[in-house]
């Protein structure tokens, strides 16, 4: 229960004080710095919407609403997939990359600050060999038929 209580509250706390971070310097949320970043190290600054929702734990719904928002402040585009004429992308614009580049220094600060430098590096490796494990098992969890 402690670990759990633990788990919940600090992480809880972190991202909102990494969220704070990027709001008050930046004016960009977290989601919207994880978008832009998945954007930004694509091959072409492109994904499929439904990849993005995806990558960022979004349903597509909420996915649709948030880009839509990042359109209005010029960060991203949208258009429709060339491979099958279905498919909608995200596209990461000049704009959307000039943001990013400017927040990230200030997002790495508030990671090392509010996380990195409290653990030592093997406290790091069990951290990063933890959420490995969780992530995979819910990626198994998800996949497998329901009962």
């Amino acid at each position: 229960m402690r670990a759990w209580r633990a788990y919940v509250d600090g992480g809880q706390r972190l991202m909102g004080v990494l969220n704070k971070d990027l709001q008050d310097g930046h004016d960009l949320s977290m989601a919207e710095y994880r978008i832009l970043v998945m954007l930004s190290e694509s091959v072409d600054g492109s994904i499929r919407m439904s990849e993005l929702a995806d990558g960022v734990l979004s349903s597509r719904s909420r996915l649709t609403h948030q880009i839509r928002r990042m359109e209005v402040q010029d960060m991203v585009t949208r258009s429709t997939c060339v491979d099958d004429g279905r498919g909608v992308l995200a596209v990461i614009t000049e704009e959307g990359r000039r943001r990013l580049a400017e927040a990230a220094p200030t997002h790495v600060r508030s990671v090392r600050r509010h996380l990195v430098d409290l653990l030592s590096p093997e406290e790091l490796e069990v951290l990063g060999d933890i959420f490995e494990k969780v992530d995979a098992a819910m990626d198994t969890s998800a996949a497998a038929p329901r009962r």
